[in-house]
């Protein structure tokens, strides 16, 4: 199949580089600098305490125990929906519960997948491979060559991380090809190109990867011949983020392409043939690829060609071999508005699938190219509800798989086929918790420059208004990811069914809006996402749903620098906050890990211009001694190789040095998810939640 993804994409799950001379001097002064070496003995005793400390006080909790138990049986519920993709002829899904701690990787016939029940055929079982093996494998996932799907290329990652060992596996003889590809422990790019043949981007030596820790180079590899015989096809640059290959497969429009992915938002697109590479005339920072024969260009700002304007965040096609030739003429696809934006595209054998968002909610749209004309139909689903579309095939089907869920409602998925409205209900999720009493309402704040900021409340209706409601303010607000109303077993169980409110905020610098909602955050505007989020506590404030000592703000990674920011900046606003694998010293972000690749949304701190606003908000360095903060919960893992654990370790050393009360746990695996399997999920989200409850009620 093709690959619709762009390598923005697929590099932003990841962090690695090593420090410059231009910042080295500043760096002198950070008295926590050793806490970066991840596996130092000293290091790893140091998180060993206060590990211990966390564990002691959290786990000693009455209700610590029960929690831990109920968010494990969910997480390990046979109940949960097995979500498939499609290689060759079968349905293969990869599976986790209380039986299978690491995982069965198995594979089922559409027939029996729709009967409820179906008969699980197991493909690879990682617990055994694991045992057999000795590693600590954690499954990162597949790829499989077009038609039958049988040669297939493994990531498998030790304890989680982004780095991964990839091994061509054959499906018919279910095991590893003895003398087949194969790459080292790297964060590799790998995609097919025949059976004997693939793309490869890995770290092949000194010099062959960027200074944001991702491969520079990608080759052409034939199966037979050592990696070291791999030709190049392309090298980027060393301070680029990347590179990266995939062919698409569908007959009479198959194409290989090469992306220079030069920074988080800015890449170039080159056709190959042969040796002949042709560059793909785009906004650099727009995101291109083909389906069938159309040419479809996703603008993040507005692009003016052949005497024609095409607004921001609109999605544009125009014929291939037109454009290969010099046309210029494209039809708009889609056009944003005040409210509304492209939240993501799909395609089926012959139409394309548009997810749109519309002040937060999502609508389905489909279009289909005949001859030579668009012709749009908008697709009947639930109007309320945040909607996910994953076609079975986009060569070969006209079906895809059609998920819906929202706060209150389990999530179900359906079988849906292009042009028509019927769909066939596949699964639904249990209720994990009781949602009954429970309402959803969506509310706007005015942040400091007085732009409106919508943002969601999930409450029992009987809430009284008196500011006494224990409330969780949750927020991401960076690198253009919408946050969308989502169906949550854990956060009902272990909040909403305990009289928790739940908010969740749409603030800039992420996508709800579209390219003008995140680049209103960028860089020297990020003030603007606090602001944001700081304007949505005191609403829901002044609304009486809750008071300082009852509100809690949460989030993850750049999640974890916004509410960093905002303890810092605002205090007295909150009475707790979970700070979750967290960016937090914005003088050394660039330094760490693939902390490179992120200059686009931050800034440059080797820069004394964009330094000046960078420190202006840093949490590490504006966190002082004698103020008062909420008390903190941070939690990262040894194993998260994205963003660097030194981040929390060093801003715990440092509030602790200060004299604030805080708690750090640290899992020892997990990756930048924190946590590497079901058990190790339970147990992060009982002591989080655990930890809100002591400080809130």
């Amino acid at each position: 199949m093709r690959s619709t993804t762009s390598p923005r994409h697929r590099l932003a799950a990841a962090l690695d580089s090593t420090a410059s001379a231009g910042g080295a001097a500043a760096h002198d002064t950070d008295p926590y600098l050793w806490l970066e070496d991840v596996d130092g003995a000293a290091q790893l005793a140091w998180v060993g305490e206060r590990n211990t400390a966390a564990l002691d006080e959290l786990q000693a909790d009455p209700g610590y125990p029960a929690l831990r138990e109920r968010l494990q049986t969910i997480l390990d519920s046979k109940e949960r929906i097995p979500y498939v993709r499609k290689h060759g002829q079968f349905f293969y899904n990869f599976w986790r519960d209380a039986e299978h701690v690491r995982g069965l990787w198995r594979r089922t016939t559409l027939e029996q997948y729709r009967t409820g029940t179906p008969q699980w055929e197991t493909v690879l079982d990682l617990d055994t491979l694991a045992q057999q093996e000795n590693e600590n494998w954690v499954w990162q996932g597949v790829s499989s060559l077009y038609p039958d799907g049988n040669k297939c290329l493994i990531s498998l990652s030790r304890g989680g991380g982004d780095a991964a060992v990839v091994r061509e596996f054959d499906v018919a003889a279910r095991a590893f090809v003895t003398d087949g590809f194969h790459l080292p422990e790297a964060k590799s790019a790998v995609a097919w190109i025949d059976a004997d043949t693939v793309f490869v981007s890995t770290d092949f030596g000194p010099g062959s990867m960027t200074s944001s820790g991702y491969p520079r180079i990608v080759k052409e590899w034939r199966r037979g011949t050592p990696l070291a015989a791999a030709r190049t096809l392309f090298e980027a640059g060393p301070d680029d983020l990347g590179v990266g290959a995939y062919k698409d497969f569908t007959p009479g429009h198959s194409h290989q392409f090469i992306s220079r992915q030069i920074d988080f938002y800015s890449s170039e697109l080159f056709l190959r043939d042969g040796a002949a590479l042709t560059r793909i005339d785009k906004p650099a920072d727009a995101n291109a690829y083909t389906v069938r024969d159309q040419l479809i260009v996703e603008l993040r700002s507005a692009w003016t060609v052949a005497g024609t304007t095409y607004p921001q965040g609109a999605l544009l096609a125009a014929a291939l071999s037109d454009f290969l030739a010099g046309g210029r003429r494209f039809e708009v696809l889609f056009q944003p508005t005040a409210t509304s934006s492209l939240d993501g595209v799909a395609a089926t054998r012959s139409t394309l699938l548009l997810n749109e968002l519309d002040n937060v909610r999502n609508r389905l749209v489909e279009l289909r190219h005949v001859d030579g004309a668009w012709q749009r139909r908008v697709v009947d689903t639930p109007a309320f509800g945040t909607l996910e579309v994953a076609p079975l095939d986009d060569i070969d089907s006209d079906q895809y798989f059609l998920t819906v869920n929202d706060f209150l409602h389990p999530t179900t998925l359906y079988l849906a086929e292009a042009g028509s409205d019927e769909r066939v209900a596949l699964r639904s999720l249990p209720g994990f918790f009781d949602a009954a009493s429970l309402v959803v309402e969506q509310h706007h704040a005015t942040s400091a420059d007085g732009t409106a900021v919508p943002y969601f409340v999930v409450r029992d209706r009987a809430t009284r208004l008196d500011g006494r409601n224990p409330t969780v303010l949750y927020g991401y607000g960076g690198f253009e990811v919408a946050l969308k109303p989502f169906y949550s077993g854990v956060t009902g169980a272990a909040w909403l069914s305990q009289g928790g409110i739940y908010v969740l905020a749409n603030i800039r610098g992420g996508g709800e809006f579209g390219p003008r909602w995140h680049q209103a955050a960028l860089k020297e505007q990020r003030q603007r996402a606090f602001d944001d989020f700081i304007a949505v506590a005191e609403d829901v404030i002044a609304r009486k749903l809750t008071s300082p000592p009852h509100l809690g703000i949460m989030g993850g990674s750049n999640g974890g620098l916004l509410v960093g920011a905002a303890m810092t900046q605002r205090p007295e606003l909150f009475g707790a906050v979970v700070c979750q694998v967290p960016l937090l010293d914005m003088r050394r972000y660039s330094k760490l890990l693939a902390g490179a690749s992120w200059m686009g949304e931050y800034g440059d701190p080797d820069d004394p211009a964009q330094w000046d606003f960078l420190r202006r908000y840093s949490p590490y360095h504006n966190v002082q001694a004698g103020r008062r903060y909420p008390r903190v919960l941070f939690t990262t893992s040894t194993r998260d190789d994205r963003v660097h654990p030194g981040h929390a370790r060093k801003m715990v050393a440092r509030m602790q040095e200060q004299g604030h009360d805080v708690l750090y746990w640290e899992n020892t695996e997990g990756g930048h998810a924190g946590a590497a399997n079901n058990d190790q999920q339970a147990r992060m989200w009982a002591l989080t939640y655990t930890f809100l409850r002591r400080q809130l009620a």
